[in-house]
């Protein structure tokens, strides 16, 4: 079997990184496509697998810029694919799900967010996919025909425990103090990130002031520049021991989603502010099923200091997020090993679900 696939997300190859794995030790061949983006490509050299970088330069901030930039991927794409006559194209990105389409290839559209959020490019992917592949609570529009829903989530294809093992190594090599707070800066640059509002300094001064009150220590991780009074504070890692720092840590404060996710599959609390509150089902389940993160808006400066003292205030704080976690994982499958038999099995796999699916 051959597939291609493309990234534009250190998540999207992480939650294929197993999957990927298991494919090229079972005479699959893989031809791995990216694009520059934060630290994906670190990820891909550390793990040593061979790829293909179509994008070096990462794109501009403005609609014309990420629409200028599909059409180069595009163009630079088909003769790739064409030469390569893969099986089956996987991705994000509208380019696999319009150039299967052109070529007649199978392809499959991974996704964890709703059409509400990313609304564009569903109305550029998902006309030409054949396959959406998400998790159950996901909405995908008019395109629900097209949807294959699986019990899970995409994090849990690189933090469910049979992939993910927790270890202190990072707090040694690191020379990291235990109880210690993460505080997460996104960029805020993604298609669907234009006019969403997160952390603001005034709310991250009060933070940092309010965990230091209680003797942590607070580092910032930050996709973008920061103010210099932050600079003590500031932290850089090895983007492969991103999660064990994660999942070591007392508490997450975030303005991304994706890391929101991430903290909940390690059962570490964890408060968003975004203006994406309530608009994520994913998080809307993890959120109110499971009790695992916290969303506020970015309006709302106040009931993040709230809800954080809520959370210091109790006793056993990572033995209850662990019973939580331990009870989600107890009701969601493990997603690496879906992936590896849908993919190999894909496109019948595909159908089969869907009918399995219509009995239901």
């Amino acid at each position: 079997m051959r597939v291609l696939v493309y990234f534009g997300h250190p998540a999207q190859y992480l939650f294929l990184r197993a999957t990927i794995r298991y494919l090229l030790n079972n005479d699959c061949e893989v031809k791995i496509i990216i694009k520059s983006k934060d630290v994906l490509e670190n990820l891909l050299l550390s793990d040593d697998m061979v790829y293909s970088n179509i994008q070096v330069n990462e794109r501009g901030k403005t609609k014309i810029a990420i629409l200028i930039s599909l059409l180069k991927r595009g163009i630079k794409l088909m003769p790739i694919i064409a030469k390569f006559k893969p099986d089956v194209l996987i991705g994000t990105d509208a380019t696999i799900s319009q150039l299967g389409w052109i070529l007649r290839i199978n392809r499959i559209t991974i996704t964890e967010d709703d059409y509400e959020v990313v609304r564009h490019l569903a109305w550029l992917s998902y006309p030409f996919t054949q396959t959406i592949l998400c998790p159950i609570p996901c909405n995908v529009g008019r395109w629900e025909s097209k949807k294959v829903g699986y019990n899970g989530f995409m994090k849990l294809g690189y933090l469910h425990p049979n992939v993910f093992t927790l270890s202190s190594n990072v707090l040694t090599k690191y020379k990291i103090k235990e109880n210690y707070v993460i505080l997460r800066l996104a960029k805020l640059t993604a298609h669907h990130d234009f006019g969403v509002l997160g952390i603001q300094s005034n709310l991250l001064d009060e933070l940092i002031e309010l965990f230091e009150s209680y003797g942590l220590n607070v580092f910032i991780s930050a996709e973008g520049s920061t103010e210099d009074k932050y600079t003590r504070h500031l932290i850089d890692l090895d983007p492969q021991d991103m999660h064990q720092f994660l999942a070591n840590s007392k508490l997450l404060i975030c303005d991304s989603q994706s890391m929101s996710v991430e903290a909940c599959m390690l059962g570490v609390p964890s408060i968003r502010v975004s203006s994406f509150v309530g608009k994520i089902s994913v998080l809307e389940e993890l959120e109110h099923k499971y009790g695992l993160t916290y969303g506020v808006s970015p309006e709302m400066p106040e009931r993040v200091l709230e809800i954080t003292n809520e959370l210091l205030a109790i006793k056993n704080l990572n033995k209850l997020f662990q019973e939580r976690r331990m009870q989600m994982l107890k009701e969601k499958i493990d997603v690496t090993h879906f992936l590896t038999e849908f993919i190999m099995g894909y496109p019948d796999s595909a159908k089969i679900l869907r009918n399995h699916d219509n009995m239901d």
